[in-house]
């Protein structure tokens, strides 16, 4: 099992650097490098990817703040509308993100008369590792404990009891995923696969997880991200029929 530290914020001199925000901040920005290099590497416009990357930041972190706030949090919202605006009291959800982010991307590259899947498929090559480095900010400080457990990865919290902690967890998912679409850029695979392959896995992986959670609101027995992850399977599935499809006409 993993002894238990934390290292919530590091001191450089007088200022105080919150170590989750700056591995979230280092995650987007080597997410964002990592997709603008498959970008140029398939030819598309390095600076499209760069921009849209940037919108869809910035989207995904006024979706994760709404899904947080009027999903997880609807009756603390309703208190005091204003927590809504006091995001340094935290409070970010990832799937909210992805929905945020999803919905920019496509009015960005549709605005901006692109093909939006070969677009969006080089942008999400990113995604994983940016994900990867993100998650070890949560681990640090271990905001997603999970239920009680003595696997090997389990973290020995400070009541005494070893849990799950969904940060590591999903951080190894992340580098995972990246190796994957690594071996996969080395072979000639039809566009979406990328997003394909991240919805089913993304999906599949968060839907299974958050059955270990403690803390998060449920809505008939599942947390409001495994309805999401639903849908992200659903379609990710879809995604690598139509793959399939296209490879079978291609060789036919």
């Amino acid at each position: 099992m993993i002894p238990y530290f934390t290292q919530t914020v590091i001191h450089l001199g007088p200022l105080p650097i919150q170590v989750w925000g700056t591995m979230v901040a280092l995650g987007i920005a080597v997410g964002l490098w990592v997709s603008g290099k498959r970008a140029e590497k398939l030819g598309l416009n390095k600076k499209i990817v760069y921009d849209l990357g940037t919108y869809a930041v910035i989207a995904a972190m006024v979706g994760a703040r709404v899904v947080h706030s009027f999903v997880y949090e609807i009756g603390a919202t309703l208190q005091d509308p204003l927590e809504f605006f006091r995001v340094w009291h935290g409070g970010f959800s990832v799937m909210g993100g992805f929905i945020g982010a999803c919905l920019m991307s496509y009015w960005y590259l549709r605005k901006h008369h692109v093909d939006v899947w070969r677009y969006a498929d080089a942008t999400i090559f990113g995604l994983p590792i940016g994900l990867g480095i993100g998650r070890i900010g949560c681990f640090l400080i271990h905001d997603h404990p999970g239920t009680a457990s003595d696997f090997i990865l389990a973290v020995q919290y400070p009541d005494g009891v070893a849990r799950h902690d969904h940060g590591l967890y999903l951080s190894l998912n992340g580098f995972a995923m990246a190796l994957v679409f690594w071996w996969m850029s080395r072979r000639r695979l039809p566009v979406g696969a990328y997003l394909a392959v991240f919805g089913v896995w993304y999906g599949a992986v968060r839907f299974w997880l958050d059955f270990y959670r403690t803390i998060d609101t449920r809505y008939f027995g599942l947390t409001p991200a495994q309805y999401v992850s639903v849908a992200m399977f659903g379609l990710g599935l879809w995604g690598i029929w139509k793959c399939v499809q296209s490879t079978r006409k291609k060789s036919g």
